[in-house]
This record gives structure tokens, C-alpha cells and sequence, in this order.
């Protein structure tokens, strides 16, 4: 009886815990997804995603995915021209090597955008994996 009674006490013990839970999936973004993803991953994105571009002018003259939106992380707008996007829809970003678009990611989800992914290598990985650029 002392066993069950122990069990039964582990067993609602569980229960309160994972029902007092934050929310957060695997990914860490509380309702919603933020994931860092490789280039055959991100490119399966970008076909129903906002591209975003967070890098330099210069960078951008260099090349961007097709479709992309520039929104060059050192403006002092940026976060207004995040604002623009719609936090519904799924967003794929971008830069050189992944970092800016990891820090822009950060922000996208402090804004609440519901779905972003950000690009592991960025436009290096990208071009690395011969996938297509377009002159903007």
C-alpha cells in the first residue's frame, strides 16, 4: 500500500510539473520556432518564407537569394524595418556566415514572429553548396 501510495504521489508530482511548464518546444522559442538550420533545410523554407537579408549594402551587391529583403542589421531602423514583415508568416534569414541573422533571429522572436530560421553558415554556406544567387 506504501508503494502505491508512493507511486501515485510521483505520478501526480509529474503531472504538476510538465502542466506548470513555460511552453517552450525543443527549439527554445516559446510558442513558436526559432532553429538554426543548414543550407538543404533553409532552402526548403524559402519557397513559402519572407527572405531576409541582414547584411551590409556592400554584401548585398555581392549576390542575394532570390526574393530576399534587405535589412541590414546596423541601421539604426532595423528593428522598424523588422516591423514590417509579418510576424504570422515564416521568415528565412541571412547573412554572411550566420551570426547577424542569429542576432536578428533573437530579436524576431522577442518581437513574437511565430516561425524563423535562420541560415548556419550563411551566403558562405550557401554559395559553398553551389545553390543559385541573384544579382538585386
Amino acid at each position: 500500500m506504501k508503494q502505491l501510495a508512493h507511486f501515485s504521489t510521483v505520478v501526480l508530482l509529474a503531472i504538476f510539473m510538465v502542466s506548470c511548464s513555460n511552453g517552450q518546444n525543443k527549439t527554445g522559442a516559446s510558442n513558436g520556432i526559432a532553429e538554426n538550420v543548414n543550407v538543404e533545410e533553409f532552402s526548403k523554407h524559402i519557397g513559402n518564407a519572407q527572405v531576409l537579408d541582414v547584411r551590409t549594402p556592400q554584401e548585398w551587391n555581392e549576390g542575394i537569394i532570390e526574393g530576399a529583403t534587405m535589412a541590414n542589421i546596423y541601421d539604426q531602423d532595423f528593428e522598424a524595418q523588422l516591423g514590417k514583415l509579418d510576424k504570422e508568416k515564416p521568415v528565412a534569414v541571412y547573412c554572411k556566415v550566420g551570426g547577424r541573422s542569429g542576432q536578428a533571429m533573437a530579436k524576431m522572436k522577442e518581437m513574437g514572429f511565430k516561425e524563423i530560421y535562420n541560415l548556419k553558415g550563411g551566403m558562405d554556406a550557401w554559395k559553398g553548396a553551389k545553390k543559385p544567387t541573384v544579382n538585386p
